[in-house]
């Protein structure tokens, strides 16, 4: 999957799409049903996806305008904005992630060429201004399967699950919790390494399952692991 702001875009879209095709099918009890995420109802995941698109804004805008812009005023802020947006009704929610969505896609439009080369500071760090457009995307993606609603990583495709698998296999690199195994994709010699892989398991699937089972979002049932045994327990993900 490339990593051009500007190509994303289109996927962003259509992730966009899908997910307010799900979201427009809850009445009150479906919004207030359990999502995936502990502690929190679907009402809780689809406000987390707006208000993170207004966060990107905010990110973006300080890219273009050079004004030291935080994502969000703070983190308690966050988190009351969230809870804040949970219990609404349905209509209120759907409205509000297609406002969201249309000025993410306004705040992109708007950034000159030059813009997507500053750095940004992000909840979690500096981030280059050039992978927020795909930061949405995996928000979207990994939230939507959050949902609990029939969307899986199944759906997500063999792109994205490459894309997002590299990354957080990146991120887990560098830390001592992390089991070692090596990961390869089905029909694929191509290997991920964590770690020593001297003794390391090999756990094979595909790119979308491998990535999913790390982050916590499925167990992994349909992936093998060489020599048999039980798979590694990935630390938790961001």
């Amino acid at each position: 999957m490339t990593m051009d702001p500007l190509l994303l875009t289109g996927e962003v879209e259509a992730a966009t799409d899908r997910l307010l095709r799900t979201a427009a099918t809850f009445d009150g009890a479906g919004l207030a049903a359990a999502s995936l995420l502990p502690g929190w109802t679907r009402g809780h995941v689809l406000t987390h996806l707006a208000r993170n698109a207004d966060g990107l804004v905010n990110l973006l805008t300080a890219a273009r305008t050079g004004e030291p812009i935080p994502m969000y005023a703070s983190a308690a802020a966050r988190d009351a904005d969230i809870e804040a947006g949970a219990a609404r009704p349905p209509a209120a929610q759907l409205d509000d992630l297609r406002r969201c969505a249309d000025r993410f896609t306004e705040a992109v439009a708007a950034m000159p060429v030059q813009a997507w080369a500053a750095t940004v500071q992000t909840r979690r760090g500096p981030w280059p201004a050039a992978m927020l457009v795909w930061g949405r995307l995996r928000e979207i993606e990994v939230h939507h399967v959050d949902l609990d609603a029939g969307y899986r990583p199944s759906d997500w495709s063999e792109a994205f699950g490459h894309r997002l698998l590299h990354e957080v296999v990146d991120g887990l690199a560098h830390r001592a919790d992390v089991p070692p195994m090596v990961l390869r994709f089905d029909g694929s010699r191509h290997e991920l390494v964590l770690g020593d892989p001297t003794a390391a398991p090999t756990i094979a699937g595909a790119a979308p399952e491998l990535a999913a089972w790390l982050i916590g979002r499925e167990p992994g049932a349909v992936l093998t692991v060489t020599p048999d045994g039980p798979l590694p327990q990935p630390p938790e993900w961001i």
